[in-house]
């Protein structure tokens, strides 16, 4: 009888036999060289493309078309630091009160000792003529002692301002220079919504080295108007008298626009200047889909009147305007929903009411170029000089007829005058609005329960901002080991801190979570 153990095990020594031999003869035959694992693999994959080369010809075309932007346009942009005083009246004074939500820049904050230092601002800007001229936006270089601006060659240059217009947000600065690669404008009215477009920063400042950042979008909308200018005219008591002046008719491209990325050009596939980054619609600060533009156009009027007057002399129709709706469409007889519906008149002295326009009026265009909403008729006004003469095309009483208007000078000065400020709130050391969480503002926030202190505000550039406190409705738990029940808490808790001490908050989410923020007062 045949032990089937033993035979079970004359199996497996067999085919273990087997295997070695096998193994031995394929390594001799070089079977073998190429394993897995081995770089024989790793060298032996293709070069020869997947995909056709028909199938891909456009995006290619595509692809070379924003690396000859990119090495064309880049040379002119340029980084712009900007070096403010850093004392508690000098900075409430001179630096722009931008909306959180809407920018942000590279604020340092204070060391540890109490010794004040400059504070930076970085920003970006684009060479306009070879002799040193640079376009930015105004809230870059507002209220800067020193500026300093750095180019793609490594150079640097101490700049002045050359003429800031809040009421656009555009500036003008100068460097000492020549030979200087200057851009190409294109127009931005004849931007169409869909088109691709480049947008380039230079947001290193401070030792940062992201400089010359390139990206991509389309045109997603224009004539946009964020009511940020006019707001913060209107909140700042040494240019609230410009806040009815303010213009937004942005360009509102997806092409990604991050702190630092201010003042920096916005570009069609020519390579032409068609817009200036300016703003981003964002809860965070940072890139989150929506960028916007100034158009090029109107900078360009800025930009002349700075350069030959140092202030902008600003054509004025002198009316009080609003968007047209459907229903005033059907009403006033217009060909499409689009124009800008007169309402009133800025002072008898209107050069509107002086030339017969009347309120109810719709003006659908300017010298034949068509006005499709308000913000359109600012910019086409704004384009032209005082003292120049347009036609305005205008619906009265169902049909249209065409009204010539002499402009008048816009009645604001573009100096901003300094006025002694009375001593800060104790909030505002901190630089943060605070209200009582009653139940229905926990409600509107998302709290889950009523009481303490909620931040409703953040001042740009205060510590609170530096510190993080801007992204998001907070609830103040503690300062310094006390609790707060109220507003009137915090202010009380406030009171005593000095410059340089160091303030600790506890704050909450509205979903409870908790954080330590440890912040020092500037000195």
């Amino acid at each position: 009888m045949v032990d089937p153990l033993r035979t079970k095990a004359k199996v497996i020594f067999f085919v273990a036999l087997a295997f070695v031999f096998g193994v031995g003869l394929a390594s001799s035959l070089q079977w073998t060289a190429g394993s897995y694992a081995g770089p024989a693999l790793l060298q032996s994959g293709s070069a020869a493309p997947k995909v056709s080369e028909d199938v891909i010809a456009p995006a290619l075309a595509l692809n070379r078309a924003f690396e000859a932007i990119a090495d064309a346009v880049t040379p002119s942009v340029v980084r712009i630091e900007s070096e403010r005083a850093l004392n508690a009246t000098a900075t409430r004074r001179t630096v722009p009160n931008i909306p959180e939500e809407f920018r942000r820049f590279f604020d340092f904050p204070l060391p540890d000792d109490q010794t004040p230092v400059p504070q930076l601002a970085g920003g970006t800007g684009f060479i306009v003529s070879e002799d040193g001229y640079v376009l930015t936006n105004n809230h870059v270089v507002s209220g800067a002692e020193k500026i300093r601006v750095w180019l793609q060659d490594g150079r640097f240059f101490n700049a002045r301002i050359i003429g800031t217009d809040p009421t656009t947000d555009v500036a003008v600065i100068k460097v000492d220079a020549t030979s200087l690669p200057a851009v190409a404008f294109g127009d931005s009215d004849a931007a169409r919504i869909g088109e691709w477009v480049v947008a380039i920063g230079n947001p290193g400042i401070g030792g940062s080295r992201l400089d010359y950042t390139v990206t991509a979008g389309i045109v997603s909308a224009k004539g946009r108007s964020l009511g940020i200018i006019g707001r913060e005219l209107q909140q700042n008591q040494d240019m609230n008298e410009m806040a009815g002046y303010g213009i937004e008719n942005f360009i509102q491209t997806d092409a990604a626009i991050n702190p630092g990325n201010s003042g920096g050009p916005l570009v069609n596939l020519r390579g032409q200047v068609i817009g200036i980054n300016t703003a981003i619609a964002s809860r965070t600060g940072y890139y989150e889909g929506y960028g916007f533009a100034i158009p090029v156009n109107l900078a360009r009027r800025v930009t002349s009147d700075l350069i030959e007057y140092g202030r902008v002399r600003r054509a004025w129709l002198g009316v009080r305007i609003t968007p047209v709706s459907p229903e005033d469409a059907e009403v006033y007889n217009l060909p499409r929903v689009a124009g800008a519906l007169i309402n009133d008149f800025s002072g008898e002295e209107s050069p509107a009411r002086r030339a017969g326009i009347q309120p109810g009026d719709v003006v659908v265009s300017v010298n034949g170029e068509p006005v499709e909403h308000s913000g359109e008729l600012q910019q086409r006004i704004a384009s032209h000089r005082p003292g120049e003469t347009v036609t305005l095309r205008v619906y009265r009483a169902r049909q249209p007829r065409d009204i010539p208007v002499r402009l008048g000078e816009a009645p604001f000065s573009a100096e901003t005058p300094t006025t002694a400020e009375a001593p800060a709130p104790p909030e505002e050391k901190l630089g943060i609005n605070v209200e009582d969480l009653t139940p229905e503002t926990a409600r509107r926030l998302g709290f889950r329960r009523p009481g303490g202190a909620v931040i409703v505000g953040v001042s740009p550039y205060s510590p609170a901002a530096r510190y993080g406190l801007g992204a998001g409705p907070l609830r103040i738990v503690e300062i310094n080991g006390r609790a707060m029940s109220n507003a009137a808490d915090v202010k009380s808790a406030l009171e005593s801190v000095g410059p340089g001490d160091i303030v600790s908050l506890v704050v909450e989410t509205p979903d409870g979570t908790s954080r330590i923020v440890n912040m020092r007062i500037p000195a």
